[in-house]
C-alpha cells in the first residue's frame, strides 16, 4: 500500500507563486482601491476647483485696481489711455497710476477697452480667462 502525503497549504515566501494582482484584487482590497481611487479623484477636483476660485479672485481684484488707474488716467488727462502700459508709464510726468503691468489671476495681462466713439466714456478692463484666449468665452469680465 502506498502512502499519501499531503500537499501542504503553506507556503513560503519565495516559494509563492507572483499572483501579486490577483491577491491584490481579492477579497475585501479592492474595495479599498476603489474607495481611494474615489478620494484621490475627489481631491483633485476640489483643488482645481479651489485654484479656479482663488485665480478668479486674484483677476477680479487685479480688474478692479486697473479700473481705478483708468479712472485717475481720464479724469486727469480726459482720455482713455490706449493700453495698460499707459497706466503704468503715463504720457505726463509725475503721474503714477499703477506700479506694474496689471495682470490675472493666470498671469496674463488684462485688457482696456474703450467703449464709444467718445474718448472720454468708461473703460472696460477684461482678462482672456483660465484658456488665455478672447476667442473663447470663459473670459472675466
Amino acid at each position: 500500500m502506498r502512502r499519501r502525503y499531503k500537499v501542504s497549504t503553506i507556503r513560503l515566501p519565495w516559494e509563492r507563486e507572483s499572483r501579486w494582482l490577483g491577491d491584490l484584487l481579492s477579497g475585501r482590497r479592492w474595495w479599498m482601491i476603489l474607495a481611494s481611487a474615489a478620494i484621490a479623484v475627489f481631491v483633485v477636483l476640489a483643488y482645481r476647483a479651489a485654484d479656479t476660485r482663488a485665480r478668479t479672485r486674484a483677476t477680479r481684484a487685479a480688474m478692479a485696481e486697473a479700473r481705478r488707474a483708468v479712472a485717475a488716467f481720464v479724469a486727469e488727462l480726459g482720455r482713455c489711455p490706449h493700453s495698460t502700459v499707459e497706466l503704468v508709464h503715463p504720457p505726463k510726468a509725475g503721474a503714477h497710476y499703477l506700479n506694474e503691468l496689471p495682470v490675472d489671476g493666470w498671469g496674463r495681462p488684462l485688457y482696456v477697452r474703450c467703449q464709444g466713439s467718445n474718448s472720454r466714456d468708461v473703460a472696460e478692463v477684461i482678462s482672456a480667462g483660465p484658456s488665455g484666449s478672447f476667442l473663447q468665452d470663459d473670459h472675466v469680465l
